[in-house]
């Protein structure tokens, strides 16, 4: 039985809110596009880890690191995301 956690994420951008879920899977598919097209730090991104890895506290700490991560790269990008991170965050169906 395979199973795996999925994160919730909260976007906001200005009147505009809305909620993306991904698995870390998704994260790290996004990290090495960025790492590969944008020259992001490869340690930026929270480690993937194996034991206890849907363990309630790990879930909560890899959200808390998985959250500080997004708002990283937003900072690094502040006035155009690149299109990768923008579909991430589901920007095209929600701000025009």
């Amino acid at each position: 039985v395979s199973s795996f956690q999925v994160y919730i994420i909260q976007v906001s951008v200005g009147s505009h809110q809305w909620t993306v879920k991904h698995r870390y899977s998704d994260f790290h598919d996004l990290h090495e596009k960025l790492v590969a097209e944008k020259k992001i730090d490869k340690n930026l991104l929270p480690p993937k880890k194996i034991i206890g890895k849907n363990s309630k506290s790990l879930v909560e700490k890899r959200q808390k690191e998985l959250e500080i991560y997004l708002q990283t790269l937003l900072l690094k990008f502040p006035v155009t995301a690149p299109k990768v991170l923008s579909h991430f965050l589901h920007f095209h169906l929600y701000v025009s």
